[in-house]
């Protein structure tokens, strides 16, 4: 019997056999036999005694079920992950999920919850998927009101110190025309500065356009970053001073800058999962940059490609060498926990493009500085 072959019966039997079959080798470069036995035990182990996982009719465990639902996707090709979705909706009784809209009305929103609709939104019926696109909307609407306030404030404007402002707060206090101007009352007897005029310094807009491209990886395990980048090309799309232009890939590439101020529908119509091809993503954003020098690229990815890495590389020199600013954000969420391949990474930030994590505070910070 050959290696693969072996491989294969250690993985259908499980560990209930590892005295007889070992494996050999790893399945991937970045994926272990043992990590899939261990995925598919979770599963699996339900037919062998006590589970490990606890009733999901109760809503309470469906996030944690959607968190293995990512690594099924990443780990497996397609018809398995199908075969393994279908098994782990019976055997954690979550079909209730699917079918009754009045489960999830019972539902908390929140992250998890969003996460866990997004996973199971293209097996639900009809009026489920309504009411699923009524919790999502909550739930973005809850994010994008927490990042708002602080990354507009990084956006909008600066300080114009020529032009007064009425708006009368310490924030636009303007110290030196105040000093200046009231010189001419100060107390000598007293030895003190009477203050008779005070003056604000007003906020003006940017009017330079800058565009800024964002590229999202659609696999399962980028599904947090996913969130966060709909709801940030949305900030984004609503600022005078920016064209945001957004697109999601795994092999194909689908631009979707006709949704982008509306995260909602962009997260309703990704399909998570499947390959990953990013040089072909940044050479379709590539085609979207007319002015280079106020151009910001965003690509949100691990980094783990699946398409031609030298065609990746030549792709990205060329973009920075024309002058645009570049971003691989292996993480954008609050956590910014990132996870990607630094082989990649390293030769991407020697090229000068940036690579890491961030929160998306630190995006709407990073592209203030650039814009201003």
């Amino acid at each position: 019997m050959t290696e693969e072959n072996l491989n294969k019966w250690r993985l259908i039997l499980g560990k209930n056999s590892e005295r007889h079959i070992s494996f050999s080798g790893s399945y991937a470069p970045t994926i272990s036999f043992e990590h899939m036995e261990e995925t598919l035990d979770f599963l699996y182990q339900n037919e062998y005694g006590e589970s490990l996982m606890r009733t999901a009719g109760g809503g309470s465990s469906a996030p944690y079920i959607a968190e293995w639902i990512n690594e099924v996707r990443r780990l497996f090709p397609k018809k398995t992950v199908e075969i393994l979705e279908k098994q782990a909706l019976d055997h954690f009784h979550m079909t209730e999920l699917l079918t009754d809209k009045a489960v999830l009305q019972k539902m908390e929103p929140n992250t998890e919850l969003l996460k866990t609709i997004l996973q199971f939104k293209n097996l639900m019926q009809t009026d489920v998927k309504l009411e699923a696109k009524k919790i999502i909307k909550k739930v973005v609407d809850q994010i994008s009101e927490q990042l708002q306030t602080e990354i507009k404030r990084s956006l909008l404007g600066k300080l114009n110190r020529n032009m007064p402002s009425n708006v009368k707060s310490m924030r636009n206090l303007d110290i030196k025309r105040t000093i200046s101007r009231n010189l001419k009352n100060y107390d000598t007897k007293n030895d003190r500065l009477m203050l008779k005029d005070i003056y604000f310094n007003s906020r003006t807009k940017r009017h330079n356009k800058w565009k800024v491209i964002i590229a999202v990886d659609e696999s399962g395990s980028m599904l947090d970053s996913v969130i966060y980048s709909a709801v940030m090309a949305g900030i984004f799309a609503g600022l005078p001073m920016i064209d945001t232009k957004l697109v999601v890939f795994d092999t194909d590439v689908v631009d979707l800058s006709g949704y982008v101020d509306d995260p909602v529908e962009i997260l309703m119509g990704m399909q998570l999962g499947g390959g990953t091809d990013i040089a072909g993503a940044i050479s379709y954003c590539e085609t979207l940059c007319t002015d280079p020098h106020e151009t910001i690229f965003v690509t949100v990815t691990d980094l783990y490609e699946g398409g031609n890495v030298r065609h990746l590389y030549k792709t990205c020199s060329d973009i920075i060498g024309s002058g645009s600013k570049m971003l691989f954000l292996t993480a954008l969420d609050r956590e910014a926990n990132p996870v990607y391949d630094h082989n990649i990474g390293q030769k991407l930030a020697n090229m000068g493009a940036f690579v890491g994590a961030m929160t998306p505070e630190q995006l709407g910070d990073y592209v203030g500085k650039m814009i201003g």
